[in-house]
């Protein structure tokens, strides 16, 4: 997370672009769009048709004249200009009328940890057409990890998965930061598209959408009866019923599944061992609308041997991280213990100018200037010589030299010595 909580905390608008979903967090209102990032489009005029779940249902039933697009592909923008008129669409007259209130609108995104700076600058570009004046990226990982309620701020090792539609991110956090990271070209998407090919070159048949969902439960330990689909056939272009057995369906995933895992095993080699000694007792946390897949977190456990919990609003979780760190709800960075002591929380302070004339007053000192009564030790000494300042105050690094200081109008000066 290259921004630093106060920018954060500045925005008012959350934006979550993901391939399968987009959702957008008002500071004060709460989530406003929740919709397919799909558009459809009319070819011949140009004109827009709908956008989110209606443009979705039009997907596969439209004329030649119609396309329906995708913007975004892996949590990076591809279409940015399609991605603009998505926003507007969805977003309507609710934040066109914030955006009339602030006039300097912030906006916060999140992004893959991997993402290269072509897809950074597609992510500001898209959300400042729509009238943000600026915005702050935030890695995807780290914003679901905050929105699941780990504890990521914290020196202790945090697995996430965050499964997409079309690709999945797992990190380990702590301190704040992402310690090792990998990306496989494993989602929902995925998962359907191995069903649909397998049955394809099995049985000969093209399944529709809504087919696929049942077969997704065969991915379960618990289903054991096969499962009747309605297809069309390749040869004749009749509708058939097929009868799938499940471990059909579990051999067909297993190819992208073993992807998985073997991300998962390459991003815990290069963690550190005290990491991964935590992670062995707290295990992974399934987030995004991927990670509802029925049988997913059995088949991690199965092959990884660890623990794998499902995170409570998986779908949700990285645009209520935005929303937390907008809301100012994540807490400092706490450090290590140190030996002997107890744990400390780092803060950052601003150095504050000297406060001058003040009467019998001595100027203030930051955090970490020395004492005063150290510093202003000034006068010669019994033994006719002048010590040299003890600490630095000034922020440029140069000897703190005694000055004389002329009183402001109105202020009574030092007092003078009384005579004996």
């Amino acid at each position: 997370m290259s921004s630093s909580l106060k920018d954060l905390t500045r925005c008012s608008v959350a934006v979550d672009l993901g391939a399968a979903r987009t959702r957008v967090h008002v500071k004060g209102t709460g989530l406003i769009v929740d919709q397919p990032s799909v558009v459809a489009v009319n070819t011949r005029s140009g004109a827009l048709i709908a956008a989110g779940g209606a443009a979705a249902r039009m997907d596969g039933r439209t004329p030649r004249h119609i396309r329906v697009v995708r913007p975004v592909c892996g949590g990076t923008v591809v279409d940015i200009d399609m991605a603009q008129r998505m926003l507007r669409a969805l977003v309507g007259d609710q934040l066109r009328g914030v955006f009339r209130r602030r006039a300097f609108l912030r906006a916060v995104a999140t992004i893959p940890h991997d993402a290269d700076p072509l897809a950074h600058s597609a992510a500001v570009e898209t959300l400042t057409g729509v009238g943000a004046k600026s915005v702050e990226l935030v890695d995807a990982p780290t914003a679901a990890g905050i929105g699941c309620g780990l504890p990521v701020q914290r020196p202790e090792a945090t697995m996430i998965l965050v499964c997409g539609a079309a690709t999945t991110q797992v990190a380990v956090l702590s301190l704040g930061s992402i310690v090792a990271a990998g990306t496989v070209h494993l989602g929902g998407d995925t998962i359907h598209n191995a069903v649909v090919q397998y049955v394809r070159n099995r049985h000969e048949l093209l399944l529709p959408s809504q087919a696929v969902r049942p077969l997704h439960l065969a991915l379960t330990q618990g289903v054991q009866g096969p499962t009747e689909v309605l297809g069309r056939d390749v040869v004749t272009g009749l509708a058939r019923t097929v009868t799938i057995d499940p471990d059909d369906v579990r051999s067909a995933v297993q190819t992208p599944m073993t992807g998985l895992t073997d991300t998962i095993r390459a991003v815990l080699h290069r963690c550190p061992p005290d990491l991964v000694a935590d992670l062995a007792e707290r295990g992974m946390v399934l987030a995004g609308g991927s990670a509802v897949l029925p049988g997913l977190d059995e088949r991690l456990r199965e092959c990884t041997g660890m623990r794998v919990r499902v995170a409570d609003r998986p779908e949700l979780s990285a645009v209520d991280g935005l929303a937390a760190l907008m809301d100012g709800r994540v807490p400092a960075i706490t450090a290590p213990p140190a030996r002997g002591g107890r744990s400390g929380t780092v803060r950052l302070r601003r150095r504050r100018p000297a406060a001058q004339g003040a009467a019998g007053s001595g100027p203030e000192t930051s955090g970490d200037a020395p004492d005063a009564s150290e510093a202003r030790n000034d006068r010669p000494t019994g033994g006719g010589t002048t010590p040299e300042p003890v600490g630095d105050s000034s922020s440029d690094g140069e000897r703190a030299m005694p000055e004389a200081r002329t009183p402001a109008p109105g202020t009574a000066g030092p007092a003078a010595p009384s005579p004996t």
